[in-house]
């Protein structure tokens, strides 16, 4: 049933409605794969270059100029030099948030005074300084918490921030995979909005006193300069990074004659001092991102990802990988169509990018109609491969390498169930309590020698090709003629009960004495019968089983063998199917609990003990008095018996005379059958 639904369409169809929704609820995985396929498109264009450019304070710069930072006159004679050269605006990123240790800034201050500088602030956990701010005229105040914010600002020292012509922050806000590739043009702060450098920069060139904003129940509305215009961002007051323009890149040491007006951002790049960013063009040093970021405003180039894409994105995603699904069942048209999709997919990613600068998704969408395609092609040789493995995992310590490679190849011996007859062996381990004991807290060493155990027990098995059913606890169950045929299945199951008790004797000689440790033995019951065979249980937990009156009998059967003093005790059906194979001697006529007929139960034994013949004869007559309740005839034979069959029956003689004795005290029946009632498991 599982199978039928795993390859059904509709499982198809449920595999893409779970992509559907995790296109809806875009979580961070798919949204970083998302914005690594947009970098692709931003930076792969060509460059467009501007009037702005970037002197960078660099190891050139340290070796000319001393020790970092450098005195503010220092500063101030760069900004000199900069407008000697045609600089139109410079920016100057280097906080100055303490007062110069060379005591220079009084001439920095006379720099400023005289020529137009942007200094920096930045976002902090506590502010320093108080910063200068244009302000902002601020339309639908109320919703100002939409904005990105920093809880506080590090600014420049009075008379720095007091004499620029203005000042902007800094920071940059990577994305959920720490790559910068939006910047907010402002920020709010303790309830006061402030420009970052980009915004700060196109106020002083438009020559206006602040800017201005509206906002609505989503962020952002509109935000402009009044001379410059209106501003394109998305709510949050973003704009996309357009690595296409360029800025002209200089060493403090090497400038160019004549800067022809344009903006000069100047920043620190030396190792040590600059710390780089990481960005769609790979780590860029801030001064170089807000030079980029200012091409991006001034060329008016909005890159933006409008409203509508992620819907048209989940409707390509749905409508394709339906018609997928349908065509799937053609191989290669289905094939062709998801080539066709997906090459359409992506071409008008490409081609909206370059005609509009929208950003379409050409990446997460197609691989997850590739995911709904290969379903189809791929998942039934996967399923058949993890089953193959599954089974060998699940069986390959239950069962031979022979019955395991049969069950690789036809999965169906366990799937399906079957009725047969089989031959099931129960066996419970003798002794633990001793074991146990001997060990005392030593753990590790008891589950080392119960490990062992079931080594040596199950050995035996394997080598018939029997199946082990489970283990519990300490006891085990098994079975024979199922998976794997066995026509003499009943034999089988008493030549390996034997060989088991063998490999608990070996096991007891080898380990158990040599360690000084109380020896184990092993008790087993088998009974042969109808039973129902196949994978069983819940569906969240199920293996390989075996149920019928067959495998409970073998069960209440093992459970007599303490109580009989016999090691291995066999079912009367078994008896019936192998009495010419084995010497058997009877144990009783035994009515089991939860049974309403009698059951007969035998021992085997090895017939090579001197007498066993005459012992035998006489084991025989001893039941035949007992069932003509001559109990007293019955006690003098079982006590003739103690010493036959190599001393292995006295404890069930023992028990024997302790029944007879019972027995006369009870008024039975002149018809008496002499079944014993059981009355416990």
């Amino acid at each position: 049933m599982t199978r039928k639904i795993l390859f059904s369409p509709l499982w198809s169809v449920f595999v893409l409605a779970i992509l559907a929704y995790i296109q809806v609820i875009n979580p961070s995985f798919v949204e970083s794969l998302r914005l690594r396929y947009f970098d692709t498109l931003i930076v792969n264009q060509e460059p467009v270059e501007n009037n702005v450019y970037t002197v960078n304070i660099d190891e050139a710069a340290l070796e000319e100029y001393g020790q970092w930072p450098w005195p503010r006159g220092d500063y101030a004679t760069l900004i000199e030099e900069l407008y000697n050269r045609g600089a139109g605006l410079v920016v100057f990123n280097v906080l100055m948030a303490e007062t110069d240790r060379a005591g220079e800034d009084e001439i920095l201050a006379q720099t400023l005074q005289n020529y137009p500088v942007i200094v920096n602030m930045l976002g902090a956990e506590e502010s320093k300084n108080e910063p200068i701010n244009p302000g902002a005229t601020i339309v639908n105040s109320d919703y100002i918490y939409l904005i990105p914010s920093v809880p506080g600002i590090i600014a420049n020292v009075p008379w720095v921030e007091g004499n620029a012509v203005g000042s902007g922050i800094v920071d940059t806000f990577p994305e959920i995979d720490g790559v910068t590739r939006r910047m907010p043009l402002v920020l709010e702060s303790g309830g006061t909005l402030y420009p970052g450098v980009t915004m700060e920069v196109l106020r002083v060139i438009a020559g206006d006193p602040s800017f201005q904003i509206k906002l609505n129940e989503f962020g952002v509305d509109k935000l402009r300069i009044p001379q410059f215009g209106t501003i394109q961002t998305d709510e949050l007051g973003r704009v996309w990074i357009d690595w296409s323009q360029q800025s002209k890149s200089y060493s403090i040491t090497d400038l160019p004659d004549d800067f022809a007006g344009g903006i000069v951002f100047v920043g620190p790049t030396a190792a040590g001092i600059g710390q780089p960013v990481a960005t769609a063009a790979g780590s860029v040093y801030p001064h170089e991102v807000h030079a980029t970021i200012l091409g991006t405003v001034f060329n008016n180039s909005n890159i933006e990802r409008p409203a509508w894409t992620s819907d048209a994105e989940l409707l390509t995603l749905v409508v394709g990988g339906i018609i997928l699904i349908l065509l799937s069942r053609w191989t290669f048209v289905g094939i062709g169509f998801f080539v066709i999709l997906v090459g359409a997919t992506i071409g008008g990613s490409i081609y909206v990018f370059n005609e509009y600068n929208w950003l379409v998704d050409g990446l997460v969408v197609p691989t997850f109609l590739l995911l709904v395609g290969l379903k189809r092609y791929v998942l039934k040789f996967i399923d058949e491969f993890l089953q193959k493995q599954a089974i060998k995992k699940q069986f390959e310590g239950y069962a031979s390498p022979t019955v395991v490679k049969m069950l690789q190849e036809n999965p169906d011996l366990i799937k399906k169930g079957i009725k047969k007859e089989v031959s099931i062996l129960f066996s419970d381990l003798r002794g633990f309590t001793p074991l146990g004991e001997s060990f005392g807290d030593d753990v590790q060493g008891l589950t080392r020698i119960m490990n062992g155990y079931m080594d040596a027990i199950t050995q035996p098995v394997l080598d018939a090709d029997g199946m082990i059913i489970k283990y519990i606890g300490d006891a085990s169950m098994h079975i024979h003629n199922a998976p794997i045929d066995d026509p003499h299945h009943a034999r089988t199951a008493v030549a390996t009960g034997l060989k088991m008790l063998k490999a608990v004797e070996k096991f007891n000689e080898e380990i158990i004495i040599p360690e000084g440790r109380p020896p184990v033995g092993m008790g087993a019951g088998i009974n042969t019968g109808l039973g129902y065979i196949g994978e069983m249980g819940s569906t969240k937990r199920h293996s390989y089983d075996v149920l019928g009156d067959a495998v409970s009998t073998a069960a209440r059967v093992e459970s007599k063998c303490k109580e009989y003093g016999c090691l291995l005790l066999i079912g009367e059906n078994t008896y019936e199917q192998t009495k010419d194979n084995f010497f058997y001697l009877k144990i009783d006529d035994l009515q089991v609990k939860g049974k309403s007929v009698g059951l007969s139960i035998y021992t085997v034994l090895d017939d090579t003990t001197p007498g066993w013949r005459s012992a035998q004869i006489k084991h025989e007559q001893m039941h035949d008095a007992y069932r003509k309740q001559d109990f007293d005839e019955a006690i003098r034979i079982c006590k003739m018996l103690y010493t036959s069959f190599d001393h292995k029956m006295e404890k069930y003689y023992d028990m024997w005379i302790e029944r007879c004795e019972y027995m006369k005290t009870q008024n039975l029946p002149e018809d008496w059958n002499g079944v014993f009632v059981a009355t416990s498991k």
